[in-house]
């Protein structure tokens, strides 16, 4: 699992490259690093934990197909202050997504100076025993102060009972959300619900099933993982198939009955 590094943004006028008062003409403002990394080669807690990021990204994917203007990604680095760049306690988050941004770029990595200053929308957390203090600590205090990330969830592969989330009010910070029936949370950004679906998934777990962290519609239907999509119109297209069939036997069975030979039609 990556760890989180970054470059700190200097104040807007530095930014932007203007003078401040009381500067001497000749001063330019400090040109962006260029040679951030963007893997340190730390692995991600499990395997179930790489399987559960790659199912939030790729399901987020098609749900946002209709928004070009977005970006999902997961385990990797958010540059954002020169702080961090020297304190590497933090890891990048296991998921983010951003609204309203370029559509067609190459990134390694998300670089707010090289996005307008953006920061993520949506952040989720994979918990493990070894994170889950500083995820729900240091890494909340960090979405909600600095990042002004509007929603921001956390969830044990291994134990789906830690599932919390957050809503960030700029008046009193991150407000925690609260279940429906179902133990689903609203994502208001993405305008979709986050819920558990149990079953298994690239052979994980290797016998029987575990509880996913998933997407769903507004109107509770899963967000499906592309091969779920077309493994559901192949069965729609054998049901078909299917009812076809009936229905010709059916007809068949009448035409008989009044002394018809389907056969010869």
């Amino acid at each position: 699992m990556v760890s989180e590094v970054a470059l700190e943004l200097e104040p807007e006028a530095v930014q932007t490259g203007e003078l401040q008062a009381g500067t001497a003409p000749d001063w330019e403002a400090p040109s962006p690093p260029t040679d951030l990394i963007f893997d340190d080669g730390v692995p991600l807690e499990s395997n179930r934990h790489r399987i559960a990021m790659n199912v939030l990204i790729r399901s987020a994917q098609q749900a946002l197909l209709s928004r070009p203007d977005s970006f999902v990604g997961g385990n990797m680095f958010v540059y954002y202050s020169r702080e961090q760049a020297m304190n590497r306690d933090f890891r990048g988050p296991d998921f983010f997504a951003v609204l309203g941004v370029e559509p067609v770029r190459e990134r390694q990595g998300w670089v707010i100076w090289e996005e307008s200053g953006r920061y993520p929308d949506v952040i989720i957390e994979l918990l493990s025993s070894s994170t889950a203090a500083i995820d729900r600590g240091v890494k909340k205090d960090l979405y909600e102060q600095t990042f002004r990330t509007p929603d921001y969830f956390v969830f044990d592969p291994f134990n789906p009972a830690a599932f919390a989330g957050w809503r960030l009010d700029l008046a009193q910070g991150y407000q925690s959300l609260t279940p429906d029936d179902r133990g689903w949370l609203w994502c208001e950004t993405l305008g979709l619900w986050l819920g558990t679906w149990e079953g298994a998934i690239d052979r994980e777990p290797m016998t029987g099933t575990c509880l996913w962290l998933r997407f769903y519609t507004p109107q509770g239907e899963l967000v499906l993982l592309p091969e779920e999509a077309a493994q559901q119109q192949v069965e729609q297209e054998k049901q078909r198939a299917e009812q076809e069939k009936q229905r010709a036997e059916r007809l068949a069975a009448k035409l008989r009955e009044l002394g018809v030979d389907p056969s010869t039609l």
